[in-house]
């Protein structure tokens, strides 16, 4: 087990156990499914990339449990505002 998901800072900065449950499988799906990660970390795996992004504020879930960012993406051409990563790019 990654020591970040020991912590109750996590925990807190996402809302609550379950919302990090959440949040991180549903990353974990998109970065599965080819998406890019949004923090620079190298050679690490996809679980530390996920605690990553959730420690620097790069994701989070919306109301509505969507997984979402407010980094621009490349694919996207986005200018900042926020994203919802679970999407297919078209």
């Amino acid at each position: 087990m990654i020591d970040e998901l020991k912590e109750e800072e996590i925990v807190n900065k996402v809302g609550g156990r379950f919302k990090l449950s959440t949040l991180i499988q549903k990353r974990m799906i998109a970065l599965n499914q080819g998406a890019r990660p949004l923090v620079d970390v190298r050679g690490a795996d996809k679980m530390t990339i996920v605690i990553q992004e959730i420690m620097q504020e790069k994701i989070y879930l919306d109301l509505s449990g969507r997984l979402q960012t407010v980094e621009p993406t490349d694919e996207l051409g986005n200018d900042g505002e926020t994203v919802d990563l679970t999407q297919p790019i078209e």
